[in-house]
This record gives C-alpha cells, structure tokens and sequence, in this order.
C-alpha cells in the first residue's frame, strides 16, 4: 500500500508527565510490542529488530517467522514467531506500536489490556486526527501518542512484505513523543518530533482523504495522472485545506498541487490500503479518512459539497447493503 498510511491526531492527551518520560527514557532496554503484523506493522518491527530491539509481535495470524523485503536493501527477518494469544504474553511493555486499521482496533482491545500499564506509551500508527480519542478508550491508564507514517509497504499473497521506500515517522514534540524518537529511531527507520503536530497531522489527512478516489474508480495511483481525475483531486483538497486550517493547520495553498504530485509521480501500480480493503471485501476506515473532515467542517459552519458526495458512497461500498 502507499502508506501514505497511518496518521495522528493534533492533541496528546493525556500528555505523558516529564516524570513517565523519564522513567521510560531513563531505561537500559524497553520492551516493545508490535499489536498489527500488516505491511506497516511487520515493517516497524523488522527495523526495529535490525537496530537491536527485543520486540514482541503481536496478531491474529500465526506465523513461525516475520520477513520484510526493501527495494534498495537486504531482507530483514524477525526470527520469533507471531503472538496470537493475549494471555500468553507477560505485560505490560513500554511501548506499544497499534498498527492495526481504525476498523479493528476494537478487536485489539484485549492485547492493549495486557500490554497497556500506566507507564506505558501507546503509539497509534493510525490513519485520521482522532486516535487519541479512539486508541485511549481501550487503554486509559497508557499515554496514547499519534504518529504519522510515510513509507510504501505491500504484503505480498506468501506473507512477506516488499518495503518500497524510505521509512518516515513523525510525533509530536513532546515528552512521550520524544521518548519515542529516542528509544524507535535507527539506521532504517526515522522518528521526528514535530512542534506543530496538528500540521503534519492533517497534512497527512488530506493524502488520505483524496485516496477515496482511488476507492471509486478502483484504480491504483495511475488515475490521479488523468486530467479530470487531477481536477476533480485539486477541487476535494481545496475543500480539505479549508478545514484543516479551520483546526489550526498551518498548510499553504501550494499543498494540493504537492499531494497531487505525490500521486502523479510515482510508479502506476502503488496502491493504498483502503482500495486493496475494498478489492479484498474487508471494511473500510472512510470514516477517520473522509467523514471526519465533514465532522470537523460541521463543526467550522465550512460547506463541504465534494465530501458530501464521496462520504455516502465509501459507507456503502464498505458497509452495504447490497
């Protein structure tokens, strides 16, 4: 998928007290779980395992072993097998990585029962603005920190994952975020503290929000290099930034032709996560993509004609009926 993928919230709460980061920090080692072996999730724990971290991994589909592919480099191999079973593993851990969709985090509540103590820092690689909100009510006694993900990772049909570019994370500057970029950063792997978070954050929000047309015309990155498919983009982004600016993003004009670009630019056959869930039948998360920028527009008094039109139609293509 282009991931493009996962995405954070503007607000940490609650934010992690210096106390807690310096207890964390302050560690030899943590102990970190990955709860989502997707392409994303078997990325993070690879690099991590390659930089000379114990991690957990942890979901829902055994496997002996977990192997990621880059493009530009050597296979890396977690050698332990898959977790699928909550009460087998002894929490909790430091951090944990939510790499599942917004669509199954309700079924990973048990594994953040486990591994979540009040010590412990949860960060959502999760696509919208709202993880705090969603992520925190099945781990309330944690510190959830939002994360944007910029990196291509696609599963391949025998398990393992091809790796396509660079890997990006991005939190926000503050404690727990900080702790983060200390204990996660490493030779493969970028982790950023981000002063002005909600900025990134719905920065990322606008890729994601136009990857619907991707959803609708069942078409991977190729259909954005379309003329009135880049119109019809440029129109629905404008109608984004309008919102994201209204939430206190510090985003130019000059945005929409970059996200455009993003698209235009590299190889026809990329995907995102949420055309290969509408190919493969499984639910969509149009709601933490699309409808929440209708939510917050609402919210602003900002009209939102496009949205309007492409939130009804993911919901159906998702949920049914028919």
């Amino acid at each position: 998928m282009i991931s493009l993928e996962g995405a954070g919230s503007g607000i940490l709460a609650p934010v992690i007290e210096t106390s807690i980061a310096g207890r964390i920090a302050g560690r030899i080692a943590s102990r970190i779980a990955i709860v989502g072996p997707g392409a994303i999730g078997t990325t993070v724990a690879a690099l991590l395992h390659e930089a000379g971290h114990d991690v957990l991994v942890c979901g829902r589909t055994p496997r002996a072993t977990s192997e990621v592919r880059p493009d530009d480099g050597d296979p890396v191999v977690v050698p332990h097998p898959v977790l699928t079973d909550p009460a087998g593993v002894d929490g909790p851990v430091d951090v944990v990585l939510l790499a599942v969709k917004d669509t199954q985090t309700e079924a990973a509540a048990e594994w953040l029962r486990v591994l979540c103590g009040p010590d412990s820092v949860v960060c959502a690689l999760q696509n919208g603005v709202e993880q705090v909100e969603r992520v925190g009510r099945y781990c309330p006694q944690a510190t959830v920190v939002p994360c944007v993900v910029w990196f291509s990772a696609e599963t391949q049909p025998d398990g393992w994952v091809r790796l396509r570019t660079p890997v990006r994370l991005v939190v926000p500057d503050e404690p727990a975020g900080r702790v983060l970029v200390e204990r996660l950063a490493g030779p493969r792997m970028s982790v950023e503290a981000d002063p002005d978070f909600v900025s990134a954050a719905w920065h990322k929000l606008l890729v994601n929000a136009v990857g619907a047309l991707m959803v609708l015309s069942g078409r991977t990155s190729g259909t954005f290099r379309r003329d009135d498919v880049a119109t019809l983009a440029r129109a629905y982004l404008a109608e984004c930034l309008a919102v994201a600016r209204a939430e206190g993003a510090n985003l130019g004009d000059e945005v929409i032709d970059q996200t455009v670009a993003l698209f235009t630019q590299v190889p026809e056959d990329l995907t995102t996560s949420i055309l290969t869930d509408r190919q493969q039948g499984r639910p969509l998360e149009w709601d933490v993509r699309n409808a929440v920028v209708v939510r917050r527009a609402a919210a602003h008094g900002l009209p939102t004609p496009i949205g309007d039109v492409l939130v009804p139609l993911l919901a159906a293509a998702s949920d049914g009926p028919g």
